[in-house]
């Protein structure tokens, strides 16, 4: 025991004077000498450390990106984690009801591969120059270091590494929670924890099956967008980024956003609510198009009232001659209010859905949805920039069915026949077909929910023969 307190004792005190010889010569020789015997000493440990290390950061790039293989070795490596690290980092998946394990900071969790044993540590960088701030952590960047002994580099780099890959995708394949993103504003983009998207859990339980909308059309949809999804070898083959456009164009309430909720949950896709108003410049409007994940419908609702992108070419040519005539107090108020406005463009959202950054990244589906298709730039909507138009029209006696047994579960009923009639004389959304339909208490049966929408479709027919004959006069 004496012999072993000892040995432990010099070997303190040796580490000590290397630290404190170190210190010196780091000090008071000349950089140069110093980077010489640093690279001099490191090949002098490679031969007494037959060790390779490889690291992955968590961003590619200037932290533009976050890396997708961090995202797969991470949840590769979470199962391993729970059976091996000592301390976890907890996270919520599936609806809220199951928990997964990552390891973290500084934890180390080993791992065999064909018979090679490797480790792997999460750990933690902070910038060499320090500077004062509330949100330190935020300057924090992660990485994982994968260690295992030199005569495996090509078994580990070339088959373990694509193993590990693989594993992560599935596994978040199979543990897939989607989400709904909504946009936040450039302000908040920095900061304790801030992104430039925020989140939750995206629970809509509209499908294919319970869309009001013809059997054929829906079919044909399904096929466009599986067509789609399996689509990466064929866009690369013909030189196009793996993107699809998706107008949505009829009245209100004819289930434009109920569609996208569907085609979300037909894909498993996330979806990405984007916000024009909030969006200062093109420039910040390319910035969210990278912080995108893949497999992502990106949404812009209401284009038509987003921004004014449908006047701007006239607009500009008579901006000087407006201007002239303002005086300088309506000015300069004007200039105020213009420089709270957003500066997207028409031709910055061009490029945004069709230009060079909409490469950035695969496997996106872009969705504009619109009451009045007439409005919009013809540029903005052309094939290639949204390569699908899909009319949502008035409810027809097929989606009235589908909205039937979806409310009612019935097939059939005697007051089909006048239904289908009224329906094929009468503009009706599906919206209000299915709250004349919905049970309003217990006593409400089928009849009565039928009945009620009977009198609705008389009264919509009979408002629109009034307002046909005025419009005559």
């Amino acid at each position: 025991m004496v012999a072993m307190g000892e040995l432990w004792a010099t070997v303190g005190s040796v580490m000590a004077t290397v630290m404190f010889v170190s210190a010196i010569f780091k000090q008071y020789f000349p950089y140069h000498l110093w980077h010489y015997v640093e690279r001099y000493s490191h090949k002098l440990v490679r031969f007494v450390y037959p060790y390779i290390e490889v690291t992955f950061d968590e961003f590619s790039g200037d932290r533009l990106k976050h890396s997708e293989v961090f995202s797969a070795i991470q949840t590769y490596l979470s199962g391993k984690a729970s059976l091996h690290a000592s301390r976890f980092k907890a996270d919520v998946i599936k609806d809220s009801r199951s928990v997964v394990l990552s390891m973290d900071a500084k934890e180390e969790v080993a791992d065999e591969f064909k018979g090679v044993k490797v480790w792997w540590v999460l750990g933690k960088r902070t910038p060499k120059t320090q500077s004062f701030s509330f949100y330190p952590a935020s300057e924090e960047r992660r990485y994982y270091k994968l260690t295992f002994h030199k005569r495996y580099r090509e078994l580990i780099t070339e088959a373990y590494i694509n193993h590990v890959l693989d594993g992560g995708k599935a596994i978040t394949v199979q543990n897939r929670q989607r989400k709904l993103y909504s946009n936040n504003p450039s302000k908040n983009w920095y900061g304790w924890r801030s992104t430039k998207w925020s989140h939750v859990f995206f629970e809509h339980p509209a499908t294919f099956d319970t869309l009001a909308m013809e059997t054929k059309k829906k079919e044909e949809i399904k096929k466009d967008l599986k067509k789609f999804s399996e689509g990466k070898e064929y866009y690369a083959k013909i030189g196009k980024a793996w993107k699809r456009g998706y107008l949505l164009y009829g009245p209100p309430g004819t289930g434009k956003s109920t569609m996208i909720a569907a085609m979300a949950n037909f894909l498993n896709y996330d979806v990405y609510d984007l916000e024009l108003t909030t969006v200062k410049n093109n420039t910040e409007l390319r910035t969210l198009l990278i912080d995108t994940s893949s497999k992502a419908i990106i949404v812009i609702e209401d284009i038509d009232c987003s921004l004014d992108l449908t006047g701007q070419r006239e607009k500009k040519k008579e901006k000087d001659g407006d201007e002239e005539e303002k005086n300088p107090i309506e000015k300069k108020a004007k200039e105020e209010e213009d420089s709270k406005k957003s500066k997207v463009t028409l031709s910055g959202l061009l490029n945004f859905i069709d230009g060079l950054w909409s490469a950035c990244g695969g496997e996106r589906i872009i969705v504009f949805t619109t009451n009045y298709a007439d409005k919009l730039d013809p540029a903005l909507i052309r094939r290639g920039r949204m390569d699908k138009h899909i009319e949502m029209s008035y409810c027809c006696f097929e989606a009235f069915k589908m909205l039937a047994k979806n409310y009612l579960d019935i097939e059939t009923h005697e007051f089909y026949a006048d239904i289908e009639s009224l329906l094929a004389e009468t503009n009706m959304t599906p919206a209000d077909v299915a709250e004349n339909l919905m049970p309003k208490s217990d006593e409400d049966d089928v009849e009565t929910c039928l009945k009620n929408l009977i009198e609705a479709l008389k009264a919509a027919k009979e408002e629109a023969r009034k307002k046909a004959q005025e419009e005559a006069r």
